[in-house]
């Protein structure tokens, strides 16, 4: 069995982007770690409020706990670094932001991590962090060093979305009438790049179509970042199944001469 460390830029990141891997890893007997890099302090506030004495940090921390148990994830671990915001904003120079990290500071942080639990295999995401948010963008320089200097090399893999996929299912949800019409995953997003990873150059699909439920569940313990936890779980069942009982990842130093197609299986170990 394997050891799986997974960093995630936010609480809920891990939610929408590699949930059914994490349940079918747990279902299928290995140890899964989860690591965020911030403590989403700039996300949304819960629609009712913050109770009195409760900060965004403490509130984000128990769902991420939440989301951990619906998945069955054993340990959660943090980086310890603030929020960076989108593109733009003032937060990306803030003292402690994520975005504005030493490279190799914030590696030893998460290599402090997969030394203990000895991992066999770490999950980033791909160069542009699916959609360029700052935080998800550090993401990959600071896996990619972490490999380098822990004392024993995980196996790399980058989640990232199937760009082709995703055109697909929201165009037939518009034909339906369930979509957003003006959402365009090869319009430029938060860095200017389209949204995710073209088919072509992706190296793994891995079938998470039997952890819908633990993804729903998992969705649902981040339900104060409404304005895209909503969207996800409003949508119709079919397109739900369609859009999430697959992920993608893409793996460094694969020969895509030698295994030019896109594989289907399971990366994370025996």
């Amino acid at each position: 069995m394997s050891t799986i460390v997974f960093l995630h830029a936010h609480p809920d990141d891990e939610a929408s982007q590699t949930a059914g891997a994490m349940a079918r890893a747990v279902a299928e007997g290995h140890r899964v770690v989860t690591v965020f890099a911030t403590n989403g302090d700039h996300g949304e506030l819960p629609a009712a409020g913050l109770p009195e004495g409760e900060t965004l940090v403490h509130w984000r921390r128990r769902e991420a706990q939440a989301s951990a148990d619906a998945l069955g994830v054993q340990r959660i671990a943090w980086l310890g670094y603030a929020d960076s915001g989108m593109t733009g904003w003032e937060q990306n120079t803030h003292a402690n932001a994520f975005h504005g990290a030493d490279v190799d500071e914030a590696a030893r942080r998460l290599v402090a991590i997969l030394d203990e639990e000895d991992a066999d295999v770490l999950v980033g995401y791909d160069w542009h962090g699916g959609y360029g948010h700052p935080d998800h963008v550090k993401v990959h320089p600071v896996v990619h060093r972490a490999a380098e200097l822990a004392a024993r090399r995980p196996r790399l893999l980058e989640s990232t979305m199937n760009r082709d996929i995703v055109r697909g299912v929201f165009q037939a949800a518009v034909a339906a009438g369930a979509g957003d019409q003006a959402f365009d995953p090869d319009s430029p997003m938060d860095d200017g790049n389209p949204l995710g990873t073209p088919e072509a150059e992706i190296t793994w699909q891995v079938d998470t179509s039997d952890y819908l439920a633990q993804r729903r569940a998992s969705l649902e313990a981040h339900r104060s970042q409404a304005t895209d936890i909503e969207g996800m779980l409003s949508m119709p069942e079919a397109f739900f199944a369609e859009f999430f009982g697959r992920e993608h990842y893409l793996e460094p130093g694969v020969d895509k001469d030698a295994r030019p197609t896109m594989q289907v299986g399971w990366p994370f170990g025996d």
